[in-house]
């Protein structure tokens, strides 16, 4: 009996002696103990992490029943900035860690890691660093001193603003790293991935602006006297406002000398409203027509009129299905749907489509409204008005209108009479240019260049610049403002009056890329809205000048940094798995969800651009075609592509489709993966190319050979053996055998096994004599397998041939 009692309690000693060790092993912080994280720590989705003196905390926040967010909150718990806005947790649970390393990161059960901060390799004294919530709202990760104070501050929450802006939070741009600082909307109320509204710093002007999808809004006006021109001043009576501008940085910040700082915040409207309920800019009332408030005028439709506006309303929606049209867009919020209405003269009101998230469109089309029963309850939505005028009730008003109205008109005609003989001439001559030049563009069609420029400007925000203002924004095409060199033709930099920067792409004369792919690209493009799609601006036809004006990029194209031995190094592993998912949705949006099936038929990492961030956007669509829904393959007589992505059916009997995509995609994949090029890449012995390398590892069973030594073996091994498996099975010899996208993104994105295995792919043996050539033949002029070759791939030394 004796014994027993003994050994029970030496087995209770044991117990105590493990669950002491576990907790101290795992260190998981609780909610109001800390506002930091030290090396070890975490936070989970139970949990929360407040500032001293809990004005604010940041937790895993549910913001939908299959998604949560680690957001930082309000004492009201409005959320103020979100760390993985574009990339919600939906499986499993959430968790914020600091590592004894230093790397602050979001983990997650079913994810790969968000890295949010990682300290350079000769960071090697970490134990001195922590992340702590600060009561103006920002979340740092700083190295301290013995003493407890600040020595280095490393990352900030307030560098990666979202949709508000605090006291001491910049807008503008850091020169020395191109990073930009500025605020995107939610896509919904219940959405935080980014929206298209931007309010952002242009120094050139020192004034704030607000653009949707690049076209400007609403304007501030200079900032004189602290105070801004077009912002109420009974909104910002409490704010000091600072402006810095030298050769490191261009930014707009602000302070409040309230105890209960102030935050601006950028709604899915395009309203910027404080966080006192201060009106600070009214985007959504900007219709084009107007100038109140700082609005920007534009080309409205001719069937909008300047009394015209959109009024909610709230009802029960009664309508036929002939009389309503949707956009499943999920990416469009509720201020994208206003634009698209406003645009389209038959629609007359809109509301969301999905009523849970706010997302997508549904429009109501015809001359009026029935069908709804206005009540107090009910769907909220938005229909075009009248605007009354207001009359004016001084006489001598209108008589000095009238009076001044009548002298304009008789100076005007003036002038007009004085010029119009020789402006007639001109005018004549410039005509009879440009038919010619659209005669070639409409080969398919008769269509006028008014005609082509209404096609592009519908629905879109779509520019035709003209020749003087590309000349000025390209300083004449300098040899300073060059990017690169390709076989299209040269691109510029260029800078657009509203301070935007732009990629310009002047095609040459003797470029492959004729009048055909021009009008094609063109066309394409506009009817393209993708986030990994790069984003057509504009275009300038004058004379014999065909010049595409694109979004600007600021770290140029994949294969830049890719095939680099220098610059590789900084695309690491997750870098590199994200341009591989963002490439893939772009693809997947090409092929199914545009509103017209597109085949790209030039996928290749020059093609493949990277923003700010290193997000992808795939480009360069002259050679793209476009096929309808129903269509699944198609025969040219005219083959067009670049040696080592081309598919064996298309290069052999001009037959494509999607999977023509697919296969060029493996062979983007297999580069990616090895940092090499697939016709630069040749086995001495059997002159294989690197798609029959990577065959050849993967039979022997040693595929992680295959990747980059940049990479210093900092990589998933479950990712990257999975990207090889799926960039064998793209480059399959049969159609039928590769997959899809959709597939592809599954693959991608499951950590499941894959069942089917590849076997032996097309194009096992490479030619070294087609390196990096983009090839074009006739079928049938062309029997005997005679090429007609035009380099695209000439890359300058430190430039880069994109757009």
């Amino acid at each position: 009996m004796v014994c027993c009692c003994k050994f029970r309690g030496t087995c209770l000693l044991l117990v105590l002696i493990c669950l002491c060790f576990w907790s101290s092993s795992i260190h998981n912080v609780k909610a109001g103990e800390h506002d930091s994280l030290k090396p070890g720590d975490t936070l989970n989705d139970t949990h929360q992490l407040c500032s001293e003196n809990r004005k604010y905390c940041i937790q895993f926040n549910h913001q939908t029943t299959s998604s949560s967010y680690l957001s930082i909150l309000t004492k009201g718990n409005s959320v103020i900035w979100t760390a993985n806005r574009n990339q919600p947790i939906t499986n499993g649970s959430g968790i914020l860690s600091l590592d004894k390393s230093g790397v602050l990161k979001i983990e997650s059960q079913d994810w790969k890691p968000i890295i949010l901060y990682s300290p350079p390799p000769q960071f090697t004294n970490n134990i001195s660093i922590v992340a702590t919530l600060l009561d103006s709202g920002n979340f740092v990760e700083q190295q301290l001193n013995p003493n407890g104070s600040t020595k280095r501050l490393l990352w900030q929450s307030f560098d990666y603003p979202t949709d508000t802006l605090f006291p001491g939070m910049k807008l503008g741009v850091n020169r020395k790293t191109n990073h930009n600082w500025s605020l995107v909307s939610w896509v919904s109320e219940t959405l935080p991935s980014s929206g298209n509204f931007k309010l952002e710093w242009e120094p050139k002007e020192r004034e704030l602006i607000i653009t949707r999808i690049g076209k400007v809004l609403w304007k501030s006006g200079k900032l004189i006297k602290n105070r801004f021109k077009h912002i109420p001043e009974d909104s910002q009576r409490k704010y000091s406002y600072t402006i810095v501008s030298n050769e490191d940085e261009d930014y707009f910040t602000f302070t409040t000398s309230n105890e209960e700082p102030l935050t601006w915040t950028l709604y899915e409207t395009g309203q910027v409203i404080s966080s006192d309920a201060k009106d600070i800019a009214m985007a959504d009332k900007c219709y084009g027509y107007n100038n109140d408030g700082g609005c920007q005028k534009w080309e409205i439709p001719t069937c909008r009129d300047s009394s015209d506006v959109f009024e909610s309303r709230t009802g029960y929606l009664n309508f036929s299905s002939d009389v309503v049209s949707y956009e499943t867009n999920s990416s469009y919020s509720i201020g994208d749907c206003q634009a698209i209405c406003w645009s389209n003269c038959t629609c007359v009101g809109f509301t969301s489509l999905d009523e849970d998230d706010g997302t997508g469109c549904t429009f109501f089309l015809g001359k009026s409204l029935e069908g709804i029963i206005l009540v107090s309850v009910g769907q909220k939505f938005y229909m075009i008005v009248k605007k009354p005028h207001h009359r004016g009730t001084k006489k001598w008003i209108w008589i000095s209108v009238i009076i001044a109205t009548a002298l304009l008109i008789i100076c005007t005609s003036i002038l007009f009479l004085i010029k119009n003989k020789r402006k007639r001439v001109v005018e004549d001559k410039r005509r009879e240019e440009m038919d010619t030049i659209m005669e070639g563009i409409t080969s398919e069609g008769s269509t006028n260049m008014k005609d082509l420029e209404g096609e592009l400007n519908k629905g879109h925000d779509f520019k035709v610049f003209s020749y003087t203002s590309v000349m000025e924004a390209t300083n004449n095409f300098s040899s300073e403002n060059k990017l690169g060199q390709g076989g299209f033709g040269p691109v510029y930099k260029g800078i657009l009056p509203t301070g935007r920067e732009v990629a310009v792409k002047r095609l040459s004369k003797t470029s492959g890329q004729g009048i055909v792919e021009f009008k094609n690209e063109l066309k394409l493009i506009c009817e393209l809205q993708h986030t990994n799609l790069v984003q057509l601006i504009g275009c300038c036809i004058c004379e014999q000048e065909r010049i595409l004006i694109y979004e600007y990029m600021s770290n140029r194209s994949l294969d830049f940094f890719l095939f680099d031995s220098t610059r590789s190094k900084l695309l690491n592993w997750p870098n590199r798995f994200n341009i591989v998912e963002g490439i893939s949705q772009g693809l997947l949006y090409l092929h199914k969800y545009s509103r017209l099936k597109i085949i790209h038929r030039d996928l290749k990492a020059g093609n493949i651009l990277l923003d700010e961030n290193m997000n992808p956007k795939i480009s360069d669509f002259g050679m793209a075609r476009m096929f309808t829904l129903q269509e699944s393959t198609v025969n040219t007589n005219r083959i067009v592509g670049t040696h080592g992505y081309m598919s064996p059916e298309y290069i052999m009997e001009g037959v494509f489709s999607t999977k023509s995509d697919v296969y060029s995609f493996g062979v983007l994949l297999l580069e990616i993966v090895s940092g090499r090029k697939n016709n630069s890449f040749y086995d001495d012995e059997h002159s294989l190319n690197l798609v029959g390398h990577a065959w050849e590892l993967w039979k022997d069973g040693v595929c992680l050979k295959l990747m980059d030594p940049s990479l210093n073996g900092m990589f998933d091994p479950h990712e990257a053996q999975r990207c090889i498996h799926i960039g064998l099975l793209c480059v399959e010899h049969c159609v039928k055998d590769r997959p899809d996208m959709s597939d592809i993104i599954s693959m991608l994105t499951n950590k499941s096994a894959i069942i089917t295995l590849p076997t032996r792919p097309a194009f096992y043996f490479g030619r070294k004599i087609f390196e990096g050539e983009t090839y074009s033949k006739s079928i049938e002029s062309n029997t005997d397998s005679t090429k007609e070759i035009s380099t695209s791939n000439e890359i300058e030394q430190g430039k880069y041939d994109v757009y």
